[in-house]
C-alpha cells in the first residue's frame, strides 16, 4: 500500500517493510477525496431539515441561517470542545493535587517551591505543606465550577496585567469556565444565536480559559505533584524501546494520573516480579503528548522513563515494533488506530479515563484515593501480558530511528535558569540582531499538510535558517526532535547569527518545551520577557504557527493564541473559508481588537515571509 509523506523518513521507510499492515498513513489516501462544502465551514446538521450545504445559488438554509451564520457556529462549537477537553484535564489535575494534599496516593509534593508561587499568587497563607496543596487545588476548582454570571478570580491573579485590562475593555473575560463551554454549546445549538461577531467574541473568552486553566495552570500543579523540568540530554525514537524490559506505552495529557504507577515501577519488590519473568524490569515509553510531559521531567524519573518514541501518528508503528507490552490511555491523542495493531500483536490496552476509552481496552477509572491499587493492576497486567505474547510476537525495533542527544526539559523556569535567572542576556541577543526574533511552533500533527510533520519541519528550517529562534510545545515537538532539529547538529542549519548563538551556548536552534499543554509555558516566557520590555505582548517581535492542527483542542489553543494579541499561521484553514465576516473578523479586523490575527498560508516558504516581516515590522517598533 502507498503511504503518506513523513519528514521522518525512517518511519516510512519502517513502515514500508511491514506488508499490508494498515496504518493512518495508508488510510488517508482512500480519504484524500474532501467535502468542500466541510472544509468551507457551510454545511450544517443541526437539525432534521439538513444537512444544509450553502451555494450561491442557495445562499440560506432551510432555517434562514446563512454563511456567516453557519461558519461562525461551527467555529464555536468546535473550540468550545477543545476547551472543554482542556478544562477536563486541569480539573482531573487539580482534584489529583487536593487528594495527594490530604494523603491519598502514597505521593508527596516534588515541587514545594512552585507550590510556594501559587499560594502566593492566589494570596493563600498556610505553613503546612499539605494543608497549602489542598488550598491551591480548591482555589482552581472553585473557580471552574463558578456560574457564568461569576468571573473567575484567578485570570486576573495569573494573567499579564496589559493582557487583562485589554480582555476587560473588549468583554470577554470568563465566568466560572465549565458553564462558559456549556452555554457555547447552547448557544450554538438550532435557531439561537445568528450573529457571527457574538460568536467570534465568544471563541476568544473560550480561548482565555484554554490558556489560563487548561494549559498554565495544569503545567504548573504537575510540577507541584511531578517536579519542575530540568534541561538535559536524552534520546528520542525507536530507539528508546529496550526489548529487555517489560515496556508499557501511555498515550495522553495526564501525567498526574500515572504518578503513582511511575515511582511504584522502580520499588524493588516490582523489579524483582519483572526479573522473574525474564525481564530486566519495566520502562514507560512516551508516545502523545503525556510522553512529553513524563520527558520533559525526565530527570527526575531516568530509572523508569525510556524516553519519547514520537508523537500521535507514530504510536501505530511504535506498537509495530513488537516491543509494546501493555498501553495505557487516559486522554486524547490516542487515536483508534491503535486498536487493530494492538490486536495482532497481543498488546493489551487498559484505559483509566472513560473519555479516552478504547473499543477493546479494559477499563479501569482512575481515582487518586485507590492509586495503589490501580497501579497494582495495571503491573499484574503488564506481566501477564510479557509472559504471552513475548513468545509468539515478532521484535522489530528500528535501532536507527531517532537520536541520542536531544536537548528537552526546556521550561519557563529552566530557560530562565539556564540564562543566569533573568531574561535579559536573551533580549539582548534579539536587541542585538544576533536572534531576529522568537516563533512558536505548535500544535499538532496531521497528515494533509504536505504529509506527516512534513509543514513543521519545512517551515521550522525556513524560520531558524533565517535568524528566528523556534519555541516548540505539542506533538509539532514529537515531530521535530525525531528528525534532528532539537539535536546540537541543527546549529549548521541555521543562520549565520543563530548558529553563533547556538554554539557559544550549547543550544539548538529549536527549543522543546514538550507537550501541546506547554503552549501555556511559552505564554509565561512572553510574559516575562514582555515585563523586563515594559510592553505588551502585542509588541514583542513573537509570532505563533500551528502549521498542522489537527483538533478541537487546537483550535482552542489558537483562540487562546489571539487573544494574547499573537499572530498566528496555520497551514490549512480552520473550516471558515466560506464565510466572509468570519474570515475579514480573524484574519483583519481583529488586530484592532486584541492584537493578533489569523494567518492562512499554504506555502512555506510565503508563510516564512509573513513570520519574518511581522517580527521585522515589530523590530522597528522596539526602535532594534
Amino acid at each position: 500500500m502507498s503511504l503518506c509523506e513523513s519528514a521522518d523518513c525512517k518511519l516510512t521507510n519502517y513502515l514500508e517493510t511491514k506488508g499490508d499492515l494498515e496504518t493512518s498513513f495508508n488510510r488517508v489516501e482512500k480519504q484524500s477525496h474532501k467535502c468542500k462544502f466541510g472544509k468551507d465551514g457551510v454545511c450544517c446538521k443541526l437539525c432534521s431539515n439538513g444537512p444544509c450545504r450553502i451555494t450561491p445559488k442557495s445562499p440560506r438554509g432551510v432555517c434562514g441561517a446563512d454563511a456567516d451564520t453557519i461558519v461562525a457556529r461551527n467555529f464555536l462549537r468546535a473550540i468550545a470542545a477543545g476547551t472543554a477537553c482542556y478544562l477536563h484535564v486541569v480539573e482531573n489535575t487539580a482534584w489529583n493535587l487536593k487528594k495527594i494534599g490530604s494523603g491519598s496516593g502514597n505521593l508527596n509534593i516534588k515541587s514545594p517551591e512552585t507550590l510556594d508561587m501559587l499560594a502566593h499568587i492566589f494570596d493563600i497563607e498556610e505553613g503546612d505543606i499539605n494543608k497549602k496543596a489542598v488550598k491551591v487545588a480548591e482555589a482552581v476548582i472553585s473557580d471552574l465550577y463558578k456560574p457564568r454570571f461569576e468571573k473567575m478570580e484567578l485570570v486576573k491573579k495569573l494573567a499579564y496585567g496589559p493582557r487583562y485590562e485589554n480582555w476587560k475593555k473588549i468583554g470577554i473575560l470568563p465566568g466560572g469556565a465549565k458553564s462558559e463551554v456549556f452555554d457555547a454549546i447552547v448557544k450554538t445549538s438550532t435557531n439561537l444565536s445568528s450573529d457571527p461577531i457574538d460568536m467570534l467574541m465568544n471563541a476568544l473568552n473560550l480561548g482565555v480559559s484554554t490558556g489560563i486553566y487548561g494549559l498554565m495552570l495544569t503545567n504548573l500543579l504537575n510540577d507541584v505533584m511531578l517536579g519542575k523540568p530540568k534541561i538535559r540530554e536524552a534520546k528520542v525514537g525507536f530507539r528508546v524501546i529496550d526489548a529487555d524490559y517489560i515496556n508499557i506505552m501511555v498515550t495522553g495529557h495526564q501525567h498526574s494520573d500515572i504518578a503513582d504507577l511511575q515511582d511504584r515501577l522502580i520499588t524493588e519488590q516490582v523489579k524483582l516480579r519483572a526479573k522473574e519473568a525474564g525481564a530486566k524490569g519495566f520502562r514507560l515509553v512516551g508516545c502523545t503528548c503525556v510522553g512529553q510531559d513524563l520527558q520533559l521531567r525526565g530527570e527526575h524519573y531516568k530509572e523508569v522513563f525510556a524516553g519519547h518514541a514520537g508523537n500521535n501518528y507514530t504510536s501505530e508503528a511504535v506498537l509495530a515494533t513488537g516491543g509494546i507490552d501493555l498501553v495505557v490511555s487516559e486522554f486524547n491523542c490516542t487515536i483508534p488506530g491503535i486498536e487493530t495493531i494492538a490486536e495482532k500483536y497481543q498488546v493489551k490496552m487498559i484505559c483509566i479515563d472513560d473519555v479516552a476509552k478504547k473499543k477493546d481496552a479494559d477499563y479501569i477509572p482512575f481515582d487518586m484515593d485507590k492509586a495503589e491499587d490501580i497501579s497494582e493492576k495495571l503491573i499484574d497486567e503488564a506481566l501477564k501480558s510479557y509472559n504471552s505474547r513475548r513468545k509468539i510476537v515478532d521484535i522489530d525495533i528500528p535501532k536507527d530511528h531517532g537520536y541520542d542527544d536531544v536537548i528537552t526539559g526546556v521550561s519557563e523556569g529552566s530557560l530562565k535558569d539556564f540564562l543566569g535567572g533573568s531574561f535579559e542576556p536573551l533580549i539582548k541577543l534579539i536587541a542585538q540582531g544576533k536572534i531576529k526574533g522568537i516563533a512558536g511552533v505548535v500544535g499538532c500533527s496531521n497528515l494533509t499538510a504536505k504529509g506527516h510533520d512534513v509543514f513543521t519541519v519545512e517551515l521550522t528550517k525556513e524560520l531558524i535558517k533565517r535568524d528566528i529562534l523556534v519555541l516548540s510545545a505539542g506533538c509539532s515537538s514529537g515531530g521535530l526532535e525525531n528528525v534532528g532539529l532539537m539535536s546540537m547538529s541543527a546549529a549548521n542549519l541555521a543562520g549565520n547569527n543563530l548558529k553563533e548563538v547556538c554554539l557559544a551556548l550549547g543550544i539548538p536552534p529549536v527549543l522543546n518545551f514538550g507537550p501541546c499543554l506547554a503552549i501555556g509555558r511559552l505564554e509565561m516566557v512572553a510574559v516575562e520577557l514582555a515585563k523586563v520590555l515594559n510592553i505588551d505582548i502585542p509588541q514583542l517581535p513573537l509570532v505563533l504557527s500551528a502549521p498542522q492542527w489537527l483538533e478541537e483542542q487546537a483550535l482552542a489553543d489558537a483562540a487562546f493564541g489571539l487573544t494574547l494579541g499573537l499572530p498566528l499561521h496555520v497551514a490549512i484553514s480552520p473550516f471558515i473559508d466560506g464565510s466572509e465576516v468570519v474570515t475579514q473578523t480573524l484574519t483583519k479586523d481583529l488586530v484592532n481588537i486584541t492584537g493578533g490575527k489569523l494567518i492562512i498560508e499554504g506555502d512555506v516558504v510565503k508563510a516564512a515571509d509573513k513570520l519574518e516581516a511581522i517580527i521585522e515590522e515589530r523590530r522597528k517598533g522596539l526602535n532594534i
